[in-house]
């Protein structure tokens, strides 16, 4: 096993390996449960030393110390999904964000569209061949590793050894760290009432033997609630979480009918708590693969029966969806909705799913609005919506003309709001002048 000689000989401490990133430099970090969080407090360390350093990322987890005083006018985010790590500071000013599909984030690095000098990754510790799992988080980090000449690899005895495309050779690494941390686990919040009620709409929508994409969350756990009378069911998702290890358990998920990769649960990372990390280590069901496979809309579209269901913050009366943005305030990113809303849609039986609440700030605004706020994006177009389920009712958009889509919307917005938006429909010429009180009940 000639690789351990040179797995010892690329071995050094965190601060030796971050002297390899130099003023002005782009660096990419991996990111969710896989951010190199002693790299990064390392390179931190330097920052009296360099500057203009770029650091390139997707979703942050836990703190951020490119933002401290000490760091911030030496580093600078350059965001590809938005999180609490760096929100403050993208809406400050003081960081970027880059509106982008998640499956074309690789293409950014390899195209050098966004050039890079250096990555930083967190890994499993090598196999007997030398070869290293990038764990919890595939996503980007094939193509940026791919794409830059220098790779640092703070290896955790800690990451679990995810199997699929996602193994890097020791021999492509330039310095290795050797840590012993706990990956960051994600709380689980609990669904009340209302993501009850979504749940239930969702899974009449949900068939036996269908293929799911969702995320994390209240509604996502919901959902995955509320179908556990459903048969072999499968995964083709970003991100696998606690409620997906819980359905395979329950003998909910197979994948016994899926029609590319059957019995197996594709993603791109996972993000959850310990006990998944656990379930996940050399877990043959589940195959980790880059973002420009798993997103791909040519991919997911593969998936016969592919039910798509993700979430909003506020969706307008012809159907404009606003994910990414609270008015001109950046609040996380594309992420991977339109990915699998397009994919979902050209599956053969596919469903694309936007699930909400109805109202926000308890219930005192409308999360189906007039028209999106000043300054709001639009991340899924009203072309490309197909359902929107609030816990008040399936609303089908696809082939309706603008007045069809308003009154679907209106019928399963909070009663508290329906006849304001309805006032609002006539204004804008959507519904004819005449009150349609049918709408209000």
């Amino acid at each position: 096993m000639r690789w351990i000689e040179a797995y010892r000989e690329r071995t050094s401490t965190a601060d030796e390996a971050v002297r390899l990133v130099e003023s002005g430099d782009n660096i990419y970090v991996s990111g969710n449960a896989a951010v190199p969080s002693v790299l990064l407090r390392a390179l931190v360390n330097r920052a009296d030393e360099l500057h203009d350093v770029e650091v390139t990322h997707v979703l942050l987890i836990g703190d951020d110390p490119i933002s401290t005083p000490r760091a911030r006018e030496r580093f600078r985010h350059n965001s590809l999904f938005v999180g609490p790590a760096d929100r403050e500071v993208i809406n400050q000013g003081r960081a970027g964000y880059v509106p982008v599909h998640l499956h074309e984030i690789p293409r950014l690095f390899t195209e050098r569209e966004l050039p890079l000098n250096a990555v930083l990754i967190q890994t499993a510790p090598p196999d007997e061949h030398g070869f290293m799992s990038l764990g919890v988080e595939c996503l980007a980090n094939m193509g940026a590793i791919n794409s830059a000449p220098v790779i640092l690899a703070q290896v955790n005895e800690n990451m679990p050894r995810t199997l699929g495309d996602c193994f890097i050779h020791l021999s492509r690494v330039t310095k290795v760290v050797e840590v012993s941390e706990k990956l960051p686990e994600l709380e689980r919040p609990g669904f009340g009432e209302v993501e009850g009620r979504i749940g239930r709409f969702v899974s009449e929508i949900v068939e036996d033997g269908s293929t799911i994409q969702l995320g994390i969350g209240a509604i996502p756990d919901a959902v995955l609630a509320s179908l556990r009378d459903k048969r072999d069911l499968g995964v083709h998702t970003e991100m696998v979480s606690d409620g997906i290890m819980e359905a395979v358990e329950a003998g909910v998920i197979t994948g016994a009918s899926k029609s590319i990769h059957r019995g197996k649960v594709v993603c791109t990372f996972a993000l959850g708590s310990k006990r998944l990390y656990s379930f996940l280590d050399n877990n043959p069901l589940f195959e980790f693969h880059p973002v420009d496979y798993t997103n791909h809309p040519f991919t997911i579209s593969r998936n016969d029966n592919m039910v798509a269901i993700n979430s909003a913050i506020e969706v307008d009366l012809t159907g404009q969806v606003c994910s990414d943005s609270i008015g001109t305030m950046i609040y996380s990113g594309f992420g991977g909705q339109v990915d699998f809303i397009r994919g979902a849609a050209h599956s053969k039986g596919g469903r694309p799913i936007i699930t909400m609440p109805s109202t926000a700030r308890k219930g005192t605004i409308s999360r189906i609005v007039p028209t999106l706020r000043p300054g709001a994006g639009v991340v899924t177009t009203r072309a490309d919506v197909h359902y929107v389920i609030t816990e008040f009712g399936i609303a089908y958009l696809h082939g309706k003309n603008l007045r069809e889509r308003a009154e679907a919307l209106i019928k399963i917005a909070h009663p508290d709001f329906r006849e304001e938006l309805l006032r609002a429909a006539h204004e804008r010429k959507l519904l004819p002048s005449q009150v349609n009180f049918g709408l209000l009940t």
